[in-house]
């Protein structure tokens, strides 16, 4: 009988511990945080892959810069040929990969529009080789550890016919681990340019945008930087004009894992690289009042935003 009763005692406090925990993590914002939750299977809505009708497909330009990510290669190859978009450019640029990657790679030769495994001066460099291979009038790249979800580039492209004022796009973020397992989400409000002077919380494999915008704000990634070039990118789209648009769906997939550059580079690279843009952007080192001041701003949103897609009166 104490037995019986300990183990329902047992039951009882783990359920409230649990219950205390969802509450908590309710009330927390999520943006910026890579590892939410414990690892759970990756659902994709049905209608994520319902047929989209288009009259015309405007051709999609995507670069996937590599090195040695064999372990990931061939995931991030079928998130984009699984697509099935009649009108896709894919190059891969591989910096001669020593683990199998560029093996991987040669097992899609056919349905690719380019590749190569020669070394390079790095990521921004491979990115801009493979984009001298490229013609379409929409852009983008993604990474060789990060995947797109089901009927992204047909949602893509039907949006880009239909607001053809819209410049750039980008959507929602999941995070998924080595597994595909997904351990978080990134739910954005609204497209807000004051905080691309301050952060960047643009999901880079959700990104995409004119060619036009591209060849406006100079028509190369600037290869002076090794981690924060997306940011960089998305500062000069901005000072060349360009409309923004927040989507809303989530288009891809951030993998959390050891290696990723995020991690390993953050400290060395990623925090000098950042500061450089925003002494860019405001002239000086921008006061902490501020920044933190238009920050607040922008998490609020997400927190609002956020908090009705868990309550599921958002659904995306």
């Amino acid at each position: 009988m104490i037995s019986l009763l300990r183990d329902k005692y047992k039951s009882y406090r783990d359920r409230l511990k649990g219950q205390k925990e969802r509450f908590r993590t309710f009330f927390v914002p999520r943006i910026g945080i890579l590892g939410q939750y414990a690892p759970k299977k990756l659902i994709i809505p049905d209608w994520y892959t319902e047929d989209i009708q288009l009259d015309s497909f405007p051709v999609i330009s995507i670069v996937t810069p590599s090195y040695n990510t064999v372990q990931y290669m061939q995931r991030t190859i079928e998130s984009v040929l699984g697509q099935e978009y009649p009108q896709l450019q894919y190059v891969i640029q591989d910096g001669a990969s020593t683990d199998g990657t560029a093996e991987i790679i040669e097992n899609y030769e056919k349905q690719l529009t380019y590749w190569e495994s020669n070394p390079d001066k790095g990521q921004s460099h491979a990115i801009n080789k493979g984009f001298m291979h490229t013609t379409g009038e929409l852009m983008a790249y993604l990474n060789s550890d990060d995947i797109l979800l089901p009927g992204t580039l047909h949602y893509v492209a039907q949006f880009f016919l239909e607001h053809p004022e819209v410049d750039a796009i980008y959507g929602h973020r999941v995070l998924i681990n080595e597994n595909d397992d997904e351990v978080g989400r990134w739910v954005l409000p609204g497209h807000d340019n004051d905080i691309l002077t301050c952060n960047d919380f643009v999901p880079q494999e959700t990104l995409f945008w004119r060619r036009s915008l591209w060849n406006k704000a100079g028509g190369c990634i600037d290869e002076d930087f090794q981690f924060a070039m997306d940011w960089d990118l998305l500062l000069r789209f901005r000072e060349a004009g360009a409309k923004f648009e927040r989507l809303p769906r989530f288009l891809g997939a951030f993998r959390v894992h050891a290696t990723m550059k995020s991690i390993v580079d953050w400290n060395e690279v990623g925090l000098v690289e950042m500061d450089r843009l925003r002494k860019r952007c405001h002239g000086d080192v921008l006061p902490e009042k501020k920044m933190e001041k238009i920050t607040q701003k922008y998490i609020r949103k997400h927190f609002f935003f956020n908090k009705l897609y868990r309550l599921g009166l958002l659904k995306y």
